[in-house]
């Protein structure tokens, strides 16, 4: 008995990070549309990738003590790590056969301006913090953290794991491999951005005074923000003018967030609501995108209903659940 219960107790306070494992994936791929419904079994070789990382970058924060701009800067370092090392997607010029980096092309550093300004949104927003403010606002327990040292290791292990298979199927489908130049910038950013989530998280945060929206506008914003800068990567041409556009509203949203969220009137339920604003934008954009499975249109779209059907109810969830935990 003495031992039974800590046992159980332990496993129960594991559980929202078990459900942030498998969230960032569906999140990142399946509700986006990259992924139709017929490919779920991809589940479960994504999670250690993008679910490992955002137990991780969640389980640092929350024993840090840190808040969620720290959480977003350590998800870019996520997308940088990703697509600058695991799919080399920032530097590859025929990669998957689409030549992502031609439009707004920089030579010096062989990238594309407006992919890597949009996939390392993408990363940014929908594939870590998105998951993480969702799943924390169903936990009882949103600012403490879920794992002990064994469960740090073991989601430690499973992302290293993700990493490298990740890696190697990418190598084994295409030969590219970037320079050393650019994975040592790629070592650069990530250090640089893990040394600013840290300054940003010891920064102490003080409330200031002034008005915050509604929990509903406030996800609104959101919504209308996240889409048009879903829409600006379908601009004609999709060269430098998308990339204004791009870092435009990337900018916007983040001067808003950021203004709103230092006022004392926010609360777990805005950033609730702003997470659900991104979560909405995905779910529609699921509709026009065309999977990088074969599907018919119909599975597709029956897919896409599915997913965008358990965003809703999850964001109803979320927020039942994060007014009940608020209440004084």
């Amino acid at each position: 008995m003495t031992t039974t219960a800590p046992r159980q107790s332990s496993v129960k306070r594991g559980l929202p990070a078990l459900g942030l494992f498998f969230l960032a994936p569906l999140v990142a791929e399946f509700l986006l549309g990259n992924i139709p419904l017929t490919g779920l079994f991809a589940l479960f070789g994504l999670a250690p990738l993008y679910g490992g990382g955002a137990v991780l970058i969640r389980e640092l924060v929350r024993r840090r003590g840190w808040g969620y701009p720290s959480v977003l800067i350590l998800a870019l370092a996520y997308g940088v790590l990703e697509e600058g090392i695991t799919t080399q997607s920032l530097f590859n010029p025929n990669y998957v056969d689409q030549r992502l980096l031609d439009p707004g092309h920089i030579g010096f550093l062989g990238m594309g301006a407006p992919w890597t300004l949009f996939v390392l949104g993408l990363h940014t927003v929908g594939s870590i913090t998105v998951p993480i403010v969702l799943t924390e606002s169903i936990s009882r327990r949103p600012r403490e953290p879920w794992l002990g040292k064994i469960g740090v290791s073991v989601y430690g292990a499973l992302f290293v794991v993700g990493v490298l298979a990740t890696t190697a199927i990418q190598l084994k489908n295409d030969s590219f491999v970037a320079s050393p130049a650019q994975f040592a910038g790629v070592a650069v950013a990530i250090v640089a951005l893990v040394m600013l989530a840290t300054a940003v998280g010891r920064r102490a945060s003080r409330r200031t005074a002034g008005a915050v929206p509604s929990v509903l506008i406030t996800g609104a914003a959101v919504l209308v923000l996240g889409s048009g800068w879903m829409l600006a990567d379908d601009l004609p041409g999709n060269g430098w003018p998308t990339a204004a556009v791009l870092l435009l509203l990337e900018l916007v949203t983040a001067a808003l967030l950021t203004v709103w969220s230092r006022r004392s009137g926010w609360t777990q339920r805005h950033s609730m609501a702003a997470a659900g604003g991104a979560l909405l934008t995905y779910a529609w954009h699921a509709f026009p995108e065309t999977p990088v499975f074969d599907a018919s249109r119909t599975v597709d779209l029956i897919g896409n209903t599915v997913f965008a059907l358990l965003a809703l109810v999850l964001l109803v969830f979320a927020t039942i659940r994060c007014e009940k935990f608020s209440r004084p």
